[in-house]
């Protein structure tokens, strides 16, 4: 049976503060994410970004070779290091998810052999206990070989509709409509925490529902913003619940802040990055 949950308020969020912000970038965290493709680069662009957007202190993009450099050029804030995506992995990557204080895997990737591998590497590095969160292709790889699961304690996964049918290996006409019994079997399947269509759940099966947001983020690369706001809430220092309930009630709540003045359809998802510093201070400053 699923169990009621819990509206987010920002009265909610302001009894469940952030970590401090610290004296500079390296208290704030390192984050890595891993992904994009030559059809899709931008969507690890996006995710970068709202990372930063976030708080987090020091970001590195991992991308195939063919995009790297171009990547480099788009956001200047961050290092990026390239792999052959025949290969999906190399040994500057190791080094790097080892310096990490939360990992994204996932955005971008549209090649199940290349985020397969991706996936293998990055197990092979063993990151430990570093916060992990799964995207996209990720979850798809996932779905198709549970033993890619990371050994993470602090995994999250950001699923969409068709990606979460494929967790639940059902048709993704049977999801249903209710997010919540969604999230809290992938949750308790995987031993996760889940963000569904602005529902959270932890493994424990405690479970958060945002109310705000609205059919405009169901736009090209709005999951992909709210995947970077999540890994840059671990590595600030957020446990996987914290991090994914405020990244979904800033993300939501950032389609709220634009509805207004694009339109609730049509606003673009790198519009809302830049609402999400905004939102994040009110909260916390009310």
């Amino acid at each position: 049976m699923s169990t009621r949950p819990e509206a987010v308020t920002a009265a909610l969020l302001r009894g469940w503060p952030l970590p401090g912000a610290g004296g500079s970038k390296h208290s704030r965290g390192h984050v890595v994410v891993i992904g994009g493709s030559q059809s899709t680069p931008g969507a690890l662009a996006l995710a970068g970004v709202a990372a930063l957007r976030v708080g987090a202190g020091v970001l590195a993009l991992a991308a195939p070779d063919t995009v790297s450099v171009a990547l480099a050029v788009s956001v200047p804030e961050s290092s990026v290091r390239g792999f052959a995506e025949e290969a999906g992995w190399n040994d500057r990557l190791t080094d790097l998810v080892r310096a990490a204080d939360g990992i994204l895997v996932g955005p971008g990737l549209d090649d199940p052999d290349v985020t397969t591998a991706v996936m293998r590497g990055l197990a092979t590095a063993e990151p430990g206990s570093t916060p992990i969160l799964l995207d996209a292709f990720a979850l798809g790889a996932l779905a198709a070989d549970p033993g890619l699961r990371p050994e993470s304690d602090a995994l999250v996964l950001s699923p969409n509709t068709s990606e979460a049918a494929r967790l639940l290996d059902v048709a993704e006409d049977d999801v249903g409509e209710d997010p919540v019994p969604v999230a809290e079997a992938i949750a308790r399947g995987l031993s996760a925490v889940v963000t569904y269509n602005c529902v959270i759940a932890s493994p424990e099966l405690r479970t958060w529902q945002v109310p705000t947001g609205h059919a405009g983020l169901g736009t090209s690369g709005s999951g992909d913003v709210l995947a970077g706001a999540i890994v840059g809430l671990l590595a600030r220092g957020c446990e996987p619940a914290q991090a994914a309930v405020w990244a979904t009630y800033l993300h939501a709540t950032a389609g709220d802040r634009l509805a207004p003045r694009v339109g609730r359809l049509g606003f673009l998802a790198r519009e809302l990055l830049d609402e999400l510093p905004a939102i994040l201070t009110e909260v916390e400053a009310a």
